[in-house]
């Protein structure tokens, strides 16, 4: 199964990377903030083409279609082109993010880093890998000596979930924190130890299942803010190398 997601992913890649920088038609979903283009829908079709050929019984959630409900143990979890701000305004820094997950739990996932080339995969009890290299967290155990990453919720005006405050604690006590816009490239970040850790609120199932998987095979530690086990639904999102999460958890409470 790994090796259908990996081709899937490298299709997919392939449609995003030929419309970058070209024409295409750009939507809104819930604001002028949350985009969607033409090259989204064209990246979900393909993927969505490919499961029904090769899994035609299994069920499948995806960014832009919603849920596909059938009667399956598997479920597929879809986000065709993480990062469509970026795209849409040429900022090379976007992904394709597949996770799939038997009676609940998540067994397999992939994110392709689509402009550096990187196919970031993870299979459960298998280990995480980068181009079929595997990679683990670093051994940082300082937040002070942290570099971190985060994203805002295209409602950030509303400022849900502290996320400012949040965003301006945890800024104050590590070395640096950084803003990519695709939260599975962020999770695989974490994974390679680019990253000392990620955390986000008002994420989404998509957003978070193949990241999940990455990070963990990697070493990494995913959680909600306090600690407490999370499924691909929990909005509040901690991911990292394992040694500082418990300073970032205290980080958190603002």
């Amino acid at each position: 199964m790994i090796k259908d997601i990996l081709e899937i992913s490298e299709i997919a890649g392939e449609i995003i990377r030929d419309g970058f920088g070209k024409n295409f038609q750009i939507e809104y979903k819930t604001n002028e903030k949350n985009l969607v283009t033409e090259i989204d829908k064209k990246s979900e079709k393909a993927i969505m083409d490919f499961i029904k050929k090769k899994y035609p019984a299994h069920a499948v959630l995806a960014e832009e279609s919603g849920e596909h409900k059938k009667d399956s143990e598997y479920l597929w979890v879809v986000d065709p082109l993480d990062g469509t701000t970026n795209f849409a305004h040429g900022l090379p820094i976007f992904s394709v993010s597949i996770g799939v997950m038997k009676k609940n739990e998540i067994i397999a996932g992939v994110v392709y880093d689509v402009m550096q080339n990187i196919f970031y995969s993870a299979e459960k009890g298998s280990g995480a890998f980068a181009n079929g290299k595997k990679i683990k967290v670093n051994g940082n155990d300082k937040l002070e000596l942290s570099v971190l990453v985060t994203g805002f919720p295209y409602n950030i005006a509303d400022a849900p979930d502290k996320a400012f405050p949040r965003f301006e604690s945890l800024t104050k006590k590590a070395r640096a924190v950084r803003r990519l816009g695709s939260a599975a490239i962020d999770f695989c970040y974490v994974a390679r130890g680019v990253f000392d850790g990620y955390w986000e609120v008002s994420l989404h199932p998509w957003d978070i299942c193949a990241g999940k998987l990455i990070v963990e095979e990697a070493g990494g530690l995913v959680t909600d803010f306090n600690g407490n086990a999370i499924n691909i639904f929990t909005p509040q999102i901690l991911a990292s190398n394992k040694k500082i999460h418990q300073q970032m958890i205290d980080g958190l409470k603002v």
